[in-house]
């Protein structure tokens, strides 16, 4: 007589995981930006002139178009007389002059962060100091910048670069930077840079964004926990691209994806664990979108939410809202979850 086999317990099956983390998604000056064409509309009605992305995210874009918002690349493209919004990465003093060459009524989004870097540009220029800034070629911030003392300001996007840099007097040089980049590759950008230029100075305090350099070590914390990281963000959102880089530094694959729609199943066929994080313009409806299609079509279970660092920033509106007073009203985007006034 053959024995009964005696009972075994089957292992366990590990539950597919999901990391939401925190800080993410909308930064202050993004909060700030999408509140002013809002309140503009609100106050003004439509049209409302907006040069270039108010944020670079295309769902607020086009949430923002579908109520009054028209967005344009140049202010020859804004009737004369009209009303234009300046977006969050700020524009140059030639882009203020063509506006007022135009009688347009300005109102500034630049985000009060990079109105910093602007500021510091200018002071290093008055003193007679070759300015290097550090940035990405082509984004809308690096050209605003720039344009405040072209003359004296070179570019530079990596350490190759620093090797090749030539100034007037290399003990009268500054540095300043994009505040969308990573932290870790700038931070070798400007060690470099000092062991170049030994009397380099910089600004009192670092430029890089408050919201880019949280989201960044939120990235570093978990990349040891989890086998790939989702980055909620449109593909020109700077700090959303450096949010992948950082990640996969830290040897785990990454991927930047605008909504859920751009997941593609491969590469969800080995995660156990799934980290989620956004980048500063990306909506928060959009992330818990993607975390109910992973549970629903992927099997992913219940959400454990890590909080690196709280946040609690807030900007002023700026003047020529501000001054509005009562009169101040709002447009309501129902799919966005934008800060309420």
């Amino acid at each position: 007589m053959i024995a009964p086999a005696p009972d075994v317990q089957q292992p366990e099956i590990a539950l597919k995981k999901l990391i939401l983390l925190s800080p993410r998604g909308f930064c202050a000056g993004v909060v700030r930006a999408i509140d002013v064409v809002k309140i503009a509309l609100g106050l003004y009605g439509a049209p409302i002139y907006v040069r270039k992305e108010i944020v670079h995210n295309r769902h607020v874009v086009e949430e923002l178009r579908s109520v009054g918002a028209h967005f344009v690349d140049e202010l020859h493209e804004v009737p004369e007389g009209a009303r234009v919004i300046f977006s969050a990465h700020g524009v140059s003093p030639a882009v203020r002059e063509a506006a007022k060459a135009r009688g347009l009524k300005v109102i500034d989004a630049t985000c009060p962060l990079v109105t910093k870097v602007h500021l510091e540009a200018i002071k290093f220029a008055r003193q007679g100091y070759t300015i290097v800034l550090i940035g990405h070629s082509g984004h809308e911030e690096v050209e605003g910048t720039m344009g405040e003392a072209p003359d004296a300001m070179r570019l530079v996007e990596t350490v190759e670069d620093v090797e090749r840099l030539e100034v007037p007097d290399p003990a009268k040089v500054a540095h300043l930077t994009q505040t969308t980049l990573s932290l870790d590759e700038t931070s070798h950008i400007v060690e470099r840079l000092k062991q170049k230029f030994p009397l380099i100075v910089g600004p009192k305090s670092q430029d890089i964004c408050y919201a880019t350099e949280n989201r960044q070590v939120a990235v570093k914390a978990i990349a040891p926990l989890c086998d790939l990281l989702l980055v909620v963000g449109s593909r020109n959102s700077s700090n959303s691209r450096r949010l992948v880089e950082v990640c996969e530094k830290s040897g785990v694959p990454a991927y930047l994806i605008d909504d859920f729609s751009e997941l593609r199943p491969e590469w969800m066929d080995a995660p156990r664990s799934v980290a989620i994080t956004a980048g500063a313009s990306a909506p928060e409806t959009l992330v818990q979108q993607l975390i109910e299609g992973l549970q629903r079509h992927y099997g992913y279970g219940p959400v454990e939410n890590v909080e690196i660092k709280e946040e609690d920033v807030r900007f002023n509106l700026p003047q020529e809202l501000a001054s509005s007073g009562s009169r101040l009203t709002k447009i309501t985007l129902p799919s966005l979850p934008i800060a309420q006034l």
